[in-house]
């Protein structure tokens, strides 16, 4: 074998659907000396996790834990432990997660149930109340953040709330909404959220966050068959981030360093100010594509600030131009997924990449990739709208 050289990646600006740049101090605290999992000294950076976790989330579940695994780990903690072997969960139909959802309450032994909506637009409240009047799920799943459209559900109360009136548990995904996306757990009446760190909170995956209230845990207990997962059995890992801290697994211990240091950012932004920085920068990187001819696959009503998903000018293969952008300017663009795979691209707006710099960077780079691909566009023109925008 030859040998391998030293870990060199290159140097990229990540302005995809995720991960997002990763912020200094996250990434400093990553390369923190490791302790045992079990070290008091850990205990102790598990309950700071978990504090921070609950304000995060505007929860306060006793049950808000970080998996050891991505945001998908989180997804099928979620699902798997709440649909038990023959029960029925409404899934919603306007996006690729909603898509994966279904999978997962299938291997789950239940019956999904989707509830068709166009892609790139949000679920209607009274066709969840009208699918459980006529399924009688035990539990409804919503994606509050849809990655691969950037659609925002608005709604939320109104969603759990016709899913409470027929018994159902509500299960929502928050993957590219936590930390940069108002998300309300408790005052909306969400029974357990999921969500991952490589988003809006600027954390590399690996510990994905997880909360469950009361309700929840309770049917968890209640179940006649025990979770397929006995990794994912939230029945066993309670034991090891609850009171009693008993031997589970061996968490992944940077990670949750990592990720209790972009939690403690959060907090010191707050979480409110930090909402308003991502609409901002949003606003302005929104404003540049415009500018560049872009067009909006989304409802500005319902619209992601975190993720904007948009069409390109002059019939564009999205995956030339997203080649171009990463070889050429270092700069990570993705293209749309499923309905919107051959027209659109995504560009992120997430955590330490929501500022001018990034932003500013992003919308050059496109420019110029737009020019030489022959659109009669002024390279500096999304540039130039976003600036302004910053400005005002």
């Amino acid at each position: 074998m030859e040998s391998v050289d030293e870990l060199q990646p290159p140097e990229r600006l990540l302005m995809g659907p995720g991960p997002s740049e990763t912020h200094p101090r996250v990434l400093r605290a990553f390369g923190t000396e490791p302790v045992g999992h079990l070290d008091p000294a850990f205990i102790e950076v598990m309950d700071e996790t978990q504090t921070l976790l609950r304000e995060t989330l505007r929860t306060d579940n006793e049950r808000t834990i970080p998996v050891s695994g991505t945001g998908s780990a989180a997804m099928e903690a979620a699902i798997g432990n709440l649909v038990e072997p023959g029960e029925t969960a409404i899934v919603p139909g306007n996006g690729y997660f909603g898509d994966r959802m279904a999978e997962m309450v299938r291997r789950a032994g239940g019956t999904p149930v989707t509830v068709d909506t166009p892609w790139g637009q949000p679920l209607d409240p009274d066709d969840i109340a009208d699918a459980c009047a006529e399924h009688d799920p035990s539990v409804v799943g919503v994606v509050h953040a849809e990655t691969s459209t950037g659609v925002r559900q608005p709604d939320m109360g109104e969603i759990t709330a016709a899913a409470h009136d027929h018994g159902a548990l509500v299960v929502a995904d928050c993957v590219t909404s936590i930390g940069g996306v108002e998300f309300r757990m408790d005052e909306w009446g969400v029974d357990a959220a999921y969500a991952g760190p490589q988003k809006c909170l600027s954390c590399p995956p690996g510990a994905s966050p997880l909360s469950v209230n009361d309700d929840a845990m309770a049917k968890i207990k209640n179940r006649e068959e025990p979770v397929r997962s006995w990794y994912l059995d939230l029945s066993l890992l309670d034991d090891y981030w609850g009171e009693e801290r008993a031997y589970h697994h061996t968490a992944p211990i940077n990670n949750v360093y990592g990720l209790r240091e972009a939690l403690r950012i959060v907090h010191e932004e707050g979480l409110e100010a930090r909402w308003e920085r991502h609409r901002n920068a949003s606003a302005a990187l929104q404003e540049g594509l415009w500018a560049l001819g872009l067009d909006p696959v989304v409802d500005k009503s319902v619209r992601l600030p975190s993720l904007i998903t948009a069409r390109l000018p002059g019939g564009l293969d999205p995956g030339e131009i997203v080649e171009t952008m990463r070889e050429e300017y270092d700069v990570e663009i993705a293209t749309g997924l499923g309905a919107f795979a051959d027209e659109a691209v995504r560009v992120g707006c997430m955590g330490y990449g929501a500022r001018r710099g990034p932003v500013l960077e992003t919308l050059g780079a496109l420019g110029e990739t737009l020019a030489k691909k022959g659109i009669d566009v002024a390279p500096g023109a999304g540039v130039s709208a976003a600036t302004d925008a910053f400005s005002q």
